[in-house]
């Protein structure tokens, strides 16, 4: 019977503890309420603060009070979905459903790198790993590349940086006896050395320094040197026709443009330049004046007879 007892009180206990989950800011996460299904009723709290609730009867959910209801809603009627994720969601979140509370835990990770690029060996660059909602005894601890931990708590200070701190960190922290962990890329340049760069050597000629093994072998630019220049020379070509063209076409507008103003002239000169008939007539004789006799006429001169 005490062994009864005993195991029922470890499965309340398991089933009263809180499931934690984590998420970057500005991205989307969704809370398991812990229920597979439910008959009456199911509400979803933050920090005391009603967010929605629905019943099953009316089917019709109801917000309440609190600041992240505009950025959630019901997933299978059960499951509560935060977007655009901020750190003042982290936290305690609780789900009843039928009565029976199931609470959960939010946290809110931000990984940073400033400044943020590649960097150079010998500069400086801080990490920094927040972590909102952990509780007091929690721990944050960063890790090398290589798998070892790095002195420092959510904080770590390289100067210089150096080739081996390039790779991938990982933000360790523990919250309720797990340990969770966020990565973020740090690239570091490859130092430059101030020698002239090395020869290249030819495979094919026993490790000798090779002066031409950096020019093609096939030419310029290999077999596509032959296309590049067959289409400049097509397009040589193309454009040499059309200036050809251009010009007969130039030439025979302004040959009818001539011919046109050469008519034209032709025209006008042809309109002024008329001619009028003249005519040979005898002036009509002077009417006699009055007071005066008309002269007679004077008789021909009678022509000879002919002799027989």
């Amino acid at each position: 019977m005490n062994v009864i007892v005993c195991l029922g009180f470890v499965l309340g206990a398991l089933s009263a503890a809180a499931t934690v989950f984590h998420t970057k800011p500005r991205q989307r996460v969704t809370l398991e309420c812990g229920v597979d299904s439910y008959s009456r009723s199911v509400a979803w709290s933050h920090r005391d603060e009603l967010i929605i609730q629905i019943d099953k009867k009316s089917g019709f959910p109801r917000k309440g009070p609190a600041a992240i209801k505009e950025r959630t809603k019901l997933k299978r009627d059960k499951n509560l979905e935060i977007s655009d994720v901020r750190r003042e969601d982290a936290g305690a979140f609780t789900c009843e459903a039928d009565g029976r509370s199931h609470a959960h835990t939010l946290l809110v990770v931000s990984v940073s790198a400033s400044p943020s690029e590649e960097l150079q060996p010998g500069s400086k660059v801080t990490l920094q790993c927040e972590v909102a909602g952990l509780n007091p005894d929690s721990t944050v601890q960063w890790m090398r590349p290589d798998g070892s931990a790095h002195e420092g708590s959510d904080t770590v200070h390289l100067n210089p940086v150096a080739a081996s701190d390039s790779g991938t960190w990982e933000c360790a922290f523990s919250h309720g006896g797990e340990t969770y962990r966020e990565k973020l890329d740090v690239r570091v340049k490859d130092p430059v050395s101030p020698t002239s760069p090395a020869v290249r050597t030819s495979e094919f000629n026993n490790g000798t320094p090779c002066p031409s093994c950096g020019a093609d072998p096939l030419g310029w630019w290999g077999p596509l040197g032959w296309w590049l220049w067959a289409a400049a020379g097509a397009g040589g070509l193309v454009v040499l026709l059309l200036m050809v063209l251009v010009i007969v076409l130039c030439r025979r507008i302004r040959r009818r443009k001539r011919k046109w103003q050469n008519k034209m002239k032709n025209g006008q000169r042809s309109a002024r330049s008329k001619t009028y008939c003249q005519c040979n007539c005898r002036p009509a004789a002077e009417k006699p004046q009055p007071g005066r006799q008309k002269a007679r006429p004077s008789t021909l001169a009678q022509k000879p007879l002919l002799r027989e």
